[in-house]
């Protein structure tokens, strides 16, 4: 098994992101590795096609704010020195891609809901992640609230 020097754990800042700290945590712990938080925040003009006919300015602001604090909330309760703490905004895979690249990440955390039919044709982050990515990526499953 390869040595990880630097791990990024890519979180969506959902309650369920909780699952993936224990075992971050635990692979960072046996490596000696820097450990690095990311959350990506989908522009709100992506939602609306860019097409919105007012400045959501300060609304990404107020996000991406409410995100650092959250992030900053996460890092502290995970029990290991966390290197960076990013929150970025664009496109998720390929931000996390981009960063992972940029600090020369050795594996790449992301939480999978595995989804099945429809949802599993469309993909997901974690598989947009995964075939993307310069480095391992391990996707950890989360069980969601009505599993």
């Amino acid at each position: 098994m390869s040595t990880y020097k630097k791990i990024l754990l890519a979180l969506d800042l959902s309650n369920e992101s909780e699952q993936l700290r224990e075992k971050a945590r635990t692979i960072a712990e046996a490596n000696g590795a820097a450990l690095y938080a990311i959350h990506v925040i989908e522009p709100l003009s992506f939602a609306y096609g860019g097409d919105v006919p007012m400045d959501l300015t300060s609304i990404q602001e107020q996000l991406d704010d409410h995100a650092k604090q959250k992030l900053q909330k996460f890092s502290d309760s995970i029990g290991y020195p966390i290197e960076g703490q990013l929150v970025v905004t664009g496109h998720t895979e390929t931000e996390i891609h981009r960063i992972a690249d940029e600090y020369n990440i050795d594996l790449i955390i992301v939480g999978s809901h595995g989804r099945h039919g429809i949802a599993l044709l469309l993909g997901s982050t974690a598989n947009g992640v995964l075939h993307g990515a310069n480095c391992d990526v391990l996707a950890v499953r989360i069980i969601d609230d009505e599993d």
